[in-house]
């Protein structure tokens, strides 16, 4: 088999694809945003882009030259860390290039041979890849449901597991916009003697007191690790894991991911300090985004919709087509509002996934919803 021919099977598999209206292409930013995850408008900030020209000047290298153990290791990366330890309330904190591969590597290392992960079924992507290749089993719980937690650990627990479980969740989902009973995952955890890893990304700079998300209650106990990504509300990029000390001095000891990686650029790491400062010093962030998430939760039910309660709003349409079809309409008005398919979200549940943030206002909100009505109704 040569030339062209190499090239068959995959060709095959994109046209399958597209058939099932799933075939994917990357867009360029257009029109109001509707689709990213800069919840709070940080990702422009000047204060933000003032702190890392400061740094430039004063010498800060653009890349970090090498991992943390050799080179690479900046006191910038180290200022983050104890400035997100003690933000979040966390004895110690890590940080990784992104979240993605963050999740990996916690999911990868920490877990330990002949422990059991339970992963809420609608969790990340980053999640399902970082325990599946991990050395533990793997088990699925529906979706929110802490009781189907606890029966996954009985039940392995009387088929003779002797290891340690662990329950991952995020805090806000990504896809639905919806919250996990955290306090519930935290009593089957500590029924259990069981670890709790709670994904932050969505609602890290947004939740809690000053920001500090919907597990701040819950760091700094021996048992959670928390996940806060920084390319998200925080508007830069990489990701923070939060832990015990002693978890924090294993990943750097036995962590691929992290040991193995060049560490992350040192202004990304002031840029996220920076954004956490933000967070801290300008409530009013959070205040004007929740008044956006009220009308636009207000707007999506007055047109039959049901409304999260979050930034994250699915307007939930079922076949593929047709809701690529209305992504693509109002994209054509001026709105950057995505269309997500499966396999991102369960089948027969394509949706427009409409974020919420502060490069928005209220009367674009308002338009959008007049927008989606017009051509829902066509």
């Amino acid at each position: 088999m040569t030339g062209r021919a190499l090239l068959d099977r995959y060709e095959a598999s994109l046209r399958g694809l597209a058939r099932k209206s799933r075939l994917r292409s990357l867009s360029g930013r257009a029109g109001l945003d509707f689709a990213s995850n800069d919840y709070l408008g940080l990702a422009g900030s000047k204060r933000m882009a003032d702190a890392v020209a400061a740094a430039l000047a004063k010498g800060t290298p653009v890349g970090a030259t090498g991992s943390r153990l050799l080179r690479g290791n900046g006191p910038e990366h180290e200022a983050l860390e104890e400035k997100a330890a003690k933000f979040f309330g966390a004895e110690r904190a890590l940080f990784f290039g992104g979240g993605y591969v963050a999740n990996f590597a916690v999911l990868t290392t920490l877990p330990q041979k002949g422990d059991l992960v339970v992963l809420d079924e609608l969790i990340h992507a980053s999640a399902h890849e970082g325990a599946r290749a991990g050395r533990t089993e793997v088990v699925e719980a529906k979706h929110n449901d802490a009781d189907a937690v606890d029966d996954a650990i009985k039940n392995w627990r009387a088929s003779g597991g002797a290891g340690r479980a662990w329950i991952v969740a995020e805090s806000l989902y990504s896809m639905d916009g919806d919250r996990p009973p955290l306090d519930d995952l935290m009593a089957v955890a500590d029924r259990h003697e069981a670890f709790l890893f709670v994904d932050e990304a969505h609602a890290t700079g947004v939740y809690g007191p000053g920001g500090r998300g919907l597990a701040h209650h819950l760091e700094g106990r021996d048992n959670v690790v928390v996940l806060h990504t920084c390319g998200k509300a925080l508007g830069a990029s990489g990701a923070i894991v939060t832990a015990p000390a002693i978890l924090c001095d294993y990943l750097i000891n036995r962590c691929r991911p992290f040991v193995y990686a060049t560490a992350p650029s040192p202004l990304m790491a002031v840029a996220s300090a920076t954004a956490l400062d933000i967070v801290a010093d300008e409530p009013e962030r959070r205040e004007r985004l929740a008044k956006i998430v009220a009308l636009a939760g207000a707007k999506a039910e007055a047109l039959g919709f049901k409304p999260s309660g979050s930034q994250i709003l699915p307007i939930v349409i079922g076949d593929n087509a047709r809701a690529m079809a209305l992504a693509e309409a109002l994209q054509a008005r001026g709105f950057d509002v995505r269309g997500i398919r499966p396999p991102t979200v369960p089948e027969g549940t394509a949706r427009l996934r409409i974020s919420l943030t502060l490069n928005v206002g209220e009367d674009d909100v308002a338009a959008l919803f007049a927008a989606l009505s017009e051509e829902c109704s066509r």
